[in-house]
């Protein structure tokens, strides 16, 4: 009966998600004088199921999107690419109840399957790992086990990358040309954390974009930290922040009297302290039920229901809009990926002296990575970070000259440069039709650490502000 009632749940929601681009989107788009792909960010949306089945990201389709349109003769320079790994089997497990029942062997006769999906498990067979440094060769390329480990990518998981990358292979390789038929190791950048599941995904998604690719000429770095902060980690007062912000969800917390009476009878139904049960972040393991259309555990005491469920994702999203609110997450993100940010800016200066190396960048990495990536650009309606999110920097030249350097930022396919706090004000009192890289660039290297009423990194990361 439980799994009936998700089912007809799944199928509403179904409905109510566009495949494609709105028509009143496009036929808006014909009239701007700027681009076709409008500026758009997913609207807030209050319903807890409908957040819970677009962070699924079930891949129920062709994946679509806005990257690499431009206005005519405008040359793409460079992209990078952040992606969150694919759909994951739980990393936490709801105590004295049955592990989820998911196979995380790649079956291309099980669906969700994709057509390259057999030739992509035939090609990791083969891959030659000589160039990987010894984190990335200790992995395996693949997910293998009948029963899934904890955190391991699922063949979900697998297939959302290989239709990211086969999409940026349509606009990026077979319509842009951003890489020579020829391409050669120093054209890419990859990057992952030392997971399976971010470099299984990030392998899907150069198999989709560079199918049957030279493994020789692949070479994958290891990022020990999850910010991609590299050699830029020591900042203080982002450590500070980010205890702030734990304090301002705890406090929150307690006071969602509805949110503790439903830990008390979760807690109750499996049989443990309530203490427990919330240490053991039920709502990871109850949204792999949910997206594998599994149903909640039950015991001799009754069932975890969708009204639990529900109950504990409109928390999240409540919390979502009093971190916007409060700012700390943001002074947080600021701090967190600058060092990120001023990589990307520097790899697109490189680029737009000349160097050819680096052409396309994939960096693979986590929810906890693109998360404060969106509040630093200023993006406070987009969505939290789906399985298989994907970010997208873009830098163009336009025809009028090598200085004339244009920037282009889009999550999960949809154009939100307007959106960001430094092509806003661009947006209203120009007739651009892209934004500037200039302002990007100022933003990196100055404007961001305003709010700490500071001009660079160093003296915002060690400075307290009273």
């Amino acid at each position: 009966m439980q799994t009936e009632s998700l089912l007809s749940v799944l199928v509403v929601i179904v409905n109510l998600i566009p495949t494609t681009p709105l028509r009143e989107e496009r036929q808006h788009a014909k009239s701007r004088k700027r681009i076709l792909p409008v500026p758009f960010t997913e609207p807030p949306v209050s319903d807890p199921i409908y957040e819970a089945y677009a962070y699924c990201n079930i891949p129920n389709r062709t994946e679509n999107g806005w990257e690499g349109h431009s206005p005519p003769d405008y040359k793409l320079l460079s992209v990078q690419v952040l992606i969150r790994h694919g759909d994951r089997y739980p990393l936490y497990a709801i105590p004295k109840t049955k592990r989820p029942a998911i196979d995380c062997m790649l079956i291309p006769s099980r669906k969700p399957s994709h057509p390259q999906l057999p030739a992509f498990v035939s090609h990791m067979s083969r891959a030659v790992k000589s160039r990987w440094d010894s984190v990335m060769s200790a992995l395996p390329r693949l997910p293998s086990h009948a029963v899934c480990e904890m955190g391991e990518l699922t063949q979900t998981g697998v297939v959302q990358h290989l239709h990211n990358g086969q999409f940026l292979r349509s606009t990026y390789i077979k319509k842009n040309k951003l890489l020579p038929s020829n391409w050669a190791s120093k054209h890419l950048y990859i990057e992952s954390t030392g997971k399976s599941r971010t470099l299984q995904s990030g392998l899907a998604l150069l198999y989709g974009l560079l199918p049957d690719f030279d493994w020789q000429r692949v070479n994958i770095r290891h990022q020990w930290s999850t910010i991609f902060c590299s050699s830029s980690c020591d900042c203080p007062m982002r450590n500070h922040y980010l205890d702030e912000e734990q304090r301002r969800q705890f406090s929150l917390r307690v006071k969602n009297n509805l949110l503790e009476q439903t830990y008390v009878e979760m807690a109750k139904i499996v049989g443990v302290p309530t203490r427990q049960l919330r240490a053991a972040n039920p709502i990871d393991s109850l949204l792999c039920h949910f997206c594998h259309n599994i149903t909640f555990p039950c015991t001799h005491n009754g069932c975890i229901s969708l009204e639990h469920f529900m109950v504990i994702k409109g928390h999240q999203l409540d919390d979502e809009k009093e971190r916007h609110e409060k700012k700390l997450y943001y002074k947080y993100s600021i701090l967190a990926v600058h060092p990120f940010l001023n990589q990307t800016v520097s790899r697109m200066q490189r680029i737009a002296e000349g160097h050819k190396e680096e052409l396309f960048a994939l960096f693979s990495a986590h929810d906890v990575t693109v998360a404060p990536l969106l509040s630093a650009l200023g993006l406070s309606e987009a969505r939290f970070p789906r399985f298989a999110a994907r970010m997208v920097f873009e830098l163009w030249r336009s025809p009028k000259g090598r200085k004339n350097l244009y920037v282009r930022i889009l999550y999960n396919g949809q154009d939100v440069t307007f959106l960001t706090s430094f092509c806003q004000k661009h947006n209203t009192l120009s007739n651009e039709p892209l934004c500037p890289f200039q302002n990007f660039l100022n933003f990196v290297k100055r404007d961001m650490f305003a709010i700490f009423n500071s001009t660079n990194y160093y003296d915002a990361c060690h400075r307290r502000v009273f």
